[in-house]
């Protein structure tokens, strides 16, 4: 192609769109250029839950920064956002002693949030069991979006409204940097060339770099979840996060009490051993989103985590939603796992193969919450705005 770009960035994901997207703000040209039809990773594999109020200080501010970002793009065009909150409920005093310090961790960084007593929480959501729940912590401002959906159209309105050039089905083999250019290689030959690069390849490790992700911290999780079918005239608003959640989430090590009630925990229980937590989530169809478990494995061990559902997780985790939720329905109409990759030391992957190529992957069960802020910012760090 005669064509060069600004930025091109090769992985259509949230991550890497979200980074295309903050360049085209700017005035540059963008191209995505993505190996599949369609997006097919954690971006699509996910609950849709934007939840600034599950992670660290610094995260907590992308997200609130992706929380403007999703609510000005749907004040434009429907991407599926809706703002319907996010609540933590609490099983016991110990989770309730959390989410109280937390929500005053939440005063002080000025994030709004709102105790429940268990008598709110249960005229709130219907079917939430009174012997489940203590109280909760709800999130007025925190959003959900459908991730079967989400990525789909605001790769429509890039397109249609900001000049994005978006390729599918094009599988980048080999990047070169001459550093007047970067040029890129299809597997069918075809070139494009630009003055950035920036690679968002999830858990994709085996095309470009390999060698990088292979002596790199970089690991991947597996996650399986679950879909009921429609649940008729039942509504179930939001983010629901529960016990295992709080104790789970990086937002409540914050909190003053959090070792001293992790420390009575059993490590070798089931749901630690899976990384388990149970969340839900009502998609636009009137199913319910159930999850999610956790199995690792290092970047070059991929394969080892296999192609699999463990029946015994899933089945554990819908006999320990029964605890918390009595939905009209518990049967299943879908199942399958996600995969994410994320980084042992870091809280994302960041490297520069040279000036002008730069990997950006690894940001955990964060990226549906923060690549919106995150790439804000990291445009502006990579071109030096």
């Amino acid at each position: 192609m005669d064509k060069k770009y600004d930025l091109i960035v090769i992985g259509g994901g949230v991550l890497g769109t979200f980074h295309a997207y903050h360049a085209l703000l700017k005035g540059m040209s963008v191209a995505i250029l993505e190996k599949n039809s369609k997006p097919e990773g954690a971006t699509v594999r996910n609950f849709g839950q934007v939840v600034p109020s599950g992670m660290d200080r610094k995260w907590q501010d992308f997200g609130k920064e992706s929380l403007k970002i999703y609510k000005n793009i749907q004040s434009q065009f429907d991407i599926s956002i809706r703002q319907n909150g996010t609540v933590y409920l609490a099983s016991n005093e110990e989770e309730m002693q959390l989410i109280e310090e937390l929500h005053q961790i939440n005063i002080s960084n000025d994030y709004e949030s709102n105790l429940m007593t268990k008598e709110q929480c249960l005229s709130k959501y219907a079917g939430l069991r009174a012997d489940y729940c203590t109280g909760g912590l709800f999130f007025p401002q925190e959003v959900t979006v459908e991730p079967s959906m989400m990525i789909h159209k605001l790769h429509q309105y890039m397109t249609a409204n900001m000049g994005l050039d978006l390729f599918m089905n094009t599988t980048v083999v080999d990047t070169e940097d001459t550093f007047s250019e970067v040029i890129t290689t299809t597997s069918l030959g075809k070139e494009f060339k630009a003055s950035k690069i920036i690679i968002c390849n999830g858990s994709d490790f085996k095309i470009l770099y390999p060698e990088i992700y292979n002596n790199s911290d970089l690991i991947v999780s597996k996650l399986q979840m679950l879909q009921t079918k429609s649940q008729n005239n039942y509504k179930l608003d939001g983010s629901i996060l529960t016990g295992l959640t709080i104790r789970r989430y990086e937002s409540f090590e914050e909190c003053k009490s959090y070792q001293s009630i992790k420390a009575k925990e059993n490590p070798d229980s089931f749901e630690k051993k899976y990384g388990i937590h149970i969340l839900f989530k009502q998609a636009i169809d009137g199913s319910v989103i159930l999850g999610d478990s956790h199995e690792y494995a290092n970047a070059k061990d991929v394969d080892s985590l296999g192609f699999d559902l463990n029946m015994d997780i899933d089945n554990f985790m819908i006999e320990e939603a029964k605890k918390i939720i009595d939905l009209p329905t518990y049967e299943i109409q879908s199942r399958w796992f996600g995969m994410y990759s994320q980084c042992k030391t870091k809280d994302i992957f960041e490297h520069t193969v040279d000036e002008n190529i730069h990997i950006i992957t690894g940001i955990g069960g964060k990226g549906m919450t923060g690549s919106a802020g995150f790439a804000k910012h990291n445009i502006d760090k990579i071109f030096n705005v």
